[in-house]
């Protein structure tokens, strides 16, 4: 898969979560939000929670379970990221978690019904 059609899947699974969320009341705080630490592909809300979700998309599990790419690594520089976030708005006092969702499209984006899996709480971003 070339580089662009690799942006358009993730992008289309970063919308198909986000769809997801929306219909279980959910709200979209920001999408793509960057910092120097990197991006957070989701960031959402309920009243008590707040969502802090990196979202992988792939068209099979060939090669290793989605959720097996958020390597301690990745899981380092999602935690710094929502606490850079968490200092840029103070005035929030929701409960922040981080998430995992993987989305599987067997045919891309023309997948009719992908398959999501939603790990709340996937990792507490101690890297270890």
């Amino acid at each position: 898969m070339t580089g662009g059609a690799s942006a358009r899947l993730g992008q289309w699974g970063e919308r198909q979560v986000r769809r997801a969320l929306e219909r279980q009341g959910v709200t979209i705080l920001a999408v793509n939000w960057r910092c120097p630490y990197g991006e957070i592909d989701i960031i959402a809300a309920t009243e008590k929670e707040l969502y802090f979700v990196e979202v992988k998309t792939r068209r099979s599990r060939s090669y290793m379970e989605i959720r097996e790419a958020v390597d301690p690594p990745k899981q380092r520089k999602l935690l710094l990221a929502a606490e850079l976030y968490l200092q840029e708005h103070p005035e929030e006092r929701r409960q922040p978690r981080l998430d995992v969702a993987e989305v599987y499209a067997p045919q891309g984006t023309d997948t009719f019904w992908p398959e999501i899996c939603y790990y709340p709480n996937a990792f507490d971003g101690s890297g270890g």
